[in-house]
């Protein structure tokens, strides 16, 4: 392993920067239930969890044997907009964590910018990200793919080994594995083992250890290993 600093932190947002997931699978959950679909808010946790919207319809598609309403899209964004605007919170210890971090940083979800907007506004963080948020609208294809992690890392011009991509599901760890780059899993409500078997470097549960793991570049020195 190298003792070279990273040059860029790419951040997920859901989950990560935003305590959006337990909302997000509620509204879901209620939204698969009025069509029919018996899931719990858990289980579309475990199924949908870091997914494009295009590729959760996909499933959906699967799940109901029929092609989806088409309001459902659009009523799922006035749900979940009312129920972020009301409900939502930052991921405690991520203002710290910014304070504290000295390498450049951006954010790079499969969500529109039009939710990051929701969600970063909300909580006070889109002052800490602007001009610094990708969107899977900007590239071909969502995570698991790298598409974006790679975009990111294009337009700050660092290299992707250069970079450290902190994600919470199994599927943003695969793609940031993908695009060549470290990669360590936020396992404060995914379990630690789901994103090391996805291929993290190493997992953290608290924010707060966040900047003192990028300054000493510590998250990929043991493979197995929680912070």
């Amino acid at each position: 392993m190298t003792d070279k600093p990273f040059a860029l932190v790419i951040f997920d947002c859901d989950g990560v920067l935003v305590d959006s997931e337990v909302i997000t699978k509620r509204v879901f959950a209620s939204m698969l239930n009025e069509l029919g679909v018996a899931i719990t808010a858990d289980e579309t946790f475990e199924k949908f969890v870091g997914r494009s919207m295009s590729q959760c319809l996909e499933i959906i598609t699967s799940l109901l044997g029929r092609a989806v309403p088409e309001y459902f899209v659009p009523q799922y964004q006035l749900r979940i907009a009312e129920a972020l605007n009301s409900d939502l919170k930052v991921v405690p210890g991520i203002f710290e964590a910014l304070d504290a971090i000295q390498t450049p940083y951006c954010v790079a979800s499969n969500a529109s910018h039009e939710k990051m907007q929701i969600t970063l506004g909300v909580t006070g963080l889109l002052s800490k990200f602007k001009d610094k948020m990708f969107s899977v609208a900007e590239v071909a294809r969502g995570k698991p793919f790298p598409d974006i992690f790679l975009y990111a890392a294009s337009r700050f011009g660092v290299d992707p080994s250069n970079c450290v991509v902190i994600e919470d599901t199994p599927t943003g760890v695969a793609a940031g594995v993908a695009a060549g780059m470290t990669v360590w899993g936020y396992s404060a409500q995914m379990p630690a083992r789901r994103l090391l078997d996805a291929g993290a470097d190493g997992t953290f549960d608290r924010m707060s250890a966040l900047p003192g793991l990028i300054s000493n570049r510590r998250g990929g020195e043991v493979c197995s290993k929680q912070y």
